[in-house]
């Protein structure tokens, strides 16, 4: 008998018109539920972990939050006029079974979930959840691609040694994942780091392994697009992970979250960010450390869910619509205008 080949469905998020945006199961966007990373192009899967945390816990219940607040992401960006659902095939992959009284199961149970997604060849956009959990989703993608480019958007390196005597955490990660050898590390980029450390030299070591360390304070008043068209000139053509902590952002904008610093980076750097990061070959992304119950009016969670729809926005594959005419109402205006 002959090959058989079959076309995978491409899923369309629940329109506000034929269920009312309040109604409903919530999934990411209203999509389908699929636990089978291997029917899927690319997939929103959960993390609900905290008990990496140093200070305020929460952020277990940040999945569930962005769902709920998902539901106003409509599946067309007027943007950039990037079309992933008419192009690939995504669904809402549901929440990994993370054990919450033990850290190091926790993260073990992260680590074969994503092996599964990593190797089914479905691109992981995953929801969280404190930072540690970015730790075994490198591993995974690491056994898959080998080391990857790194793009780190956080207010903090998370590159401490220990954190009251443990190896892993949510603010010593990426000193496991370089030990590990997870990272390409002339790939490695972080970018909105600020506040206070333990020691004055405390960003010196990540320079000292040769990673690019963009602080907070290079950022503001500025657009962030030269420094986006750099980054993809240096990551061109390497597999890509992006880890974008929401405390990256200014509180102004994001105080759902549990190490709140000032002085952060604004919406329009972030979608910058997400956006100048189009043509790479991104294998993987994360957002994390949403914690709800700091932000009663679901704003974090908001903005959350719609970096995470800029995401998917920006993986391999995804169709872009052709952009009109200019309008023609003031001729007198420079085109961008119009």
């Amino acid at each position: 008998m002959g090959e058989t080949t079959t076309t995978k469905q491409h899923h369309q998020p629940l329109s506000g018109n034929d269920m009312p945006r309040f109604g409903g199961i919530t999934t990411m966007m209203r999509l389908p539920l699929i636990p089978d990373p291997s029917e899927l192009d690319a997939g929103f899967i959960g993390v609900p972990l905290d008990i990496g945390t140093s200070n305020r816990s929460g952020t277990r219940f940040g999945p569930r939050q962005i769902r709920n607040e998902s539901v106003m992401v409509r599946p067309y960006n007027l943007a950039t006029r990037a079309a992933p659902f008419d192009s690939l095939t995504v669904a809402d992959l549901g929440d990994v079974a993370t054990n919450p009284y033990s850290l190091e199961r926790a993260v073990d149970s992260i680590e074969a979930h994503f092996d599964r997604i990593a190797q089914a060849d479905c691109r992981p956009v995953a929801m969280g959840g404190d930072h540690t959990l970015t730790l075994p989703i490198l591993r995974a993608m690491a056994k898959r691609y080998g080391p990857v480019a790194f793009v780190h958007v956080d207010a903090h390196a998370d590159m401490n040694d220990l954190m009251f005597g443990e190896r892993i955490s949510h603010g010593s990660q990426f000193r496991r994942a370089t030990e590990e050898g997870l990272f390409d590390n002339r790939s490695v980029v972080q970018i909105g780091l600020r506040g206070s450390g333990y020691h004055a030299d405390d960003l010196d070591w990540a320079r000292k392994q040769g990673f690019w360390v963009v602080p907070a304070e290079r950022c503001w008043h500025r657009s962030l697009e030269p420094l986006m068209e750099e980054i993809r000139k240096r990551l061109a053509g390497k597999p890509v992970y992006l880890s974008f902590d929401i405390d990256s952002l200014d509180p102004a904008f994001g105080p759902g979250t549990g190490a709140v610093e000032p002085g952060g980076l604004s919406l329009i750097q972030a979608l910058e960010i997400i956006r100048g990061l189009r043509g790479l070959d991104i294998v993987g992304c994360d957002l994390v450390e949403v914690a709800p119950m700091y932000d009663t009016s679901g704003n974090t969670a908001l903005i959350a869910a719609n970096l995470l729809f800029e995401m998917l926005c920006v993986l391999p594959g995804v169709a872009y619509r052709e952009a009109p005419a200019p309008s023609t109402f003031r001729s007198d205006l420079p085109e961008e205008w119009t």
